[in-house]
């Protein structure tokens, strides 16, 4: 007997600015191939397994999680709010101390609530 595949929870979108830019999109495009398969996998390990907990995923704030992805070169952390069924991609860095910086919450944090308050795409 043959299992039915499993159904995404929650889809993944990329959050925008007024200018059409996508920070993360704009981000994974300078990752190699095997960088940007592991950021893929775990990305995708979130949209069907959603909500998910420690390791794979932290919860920084209200509404506001990473999703960390191991790589050659530090620990990738991917920030996203929850918006309606979708898994908005806030902001990323490649984390290289234990502490996340402030500045990088600070956008993660002004991107979630520009999403929450109207959707995913910036106001300005």
């Amino acid at each position: 007997m043959q299992q039915k595949p499993k159904e995404k929870i929650i889809t993944v979108t990329f959050y925008k600015t007024s200018l059409g830019n996508e920070p993360v999109r704009d981000w994974l495009k300078h990752k190699t191939p095997e960088e940007k398969k592991a950021i893929g996998e775990e990305i995708k390990a979130v949209e069907y397994s959603w909500p998910m907990g420690y390791p794979q995923v932290v919860k920084l704030d209200k509404d506001l999680w990473e999703v960390r992805i191991k790589l050659p070169q530090g620990i990738s952390r991917v920030f996203f709010t929850i918006w309606e069924k979708y898994m908005v991609l806030l902001h990323s860095i490649i984390k290289k101390t234990q502490k996340t910086p402030q500045q990088d919450l600070e956008i993660a944090k002004k991107r979630r609530n520009r999403v929450l308050s109207g959707g995913v795409e910036d106001e300005k």
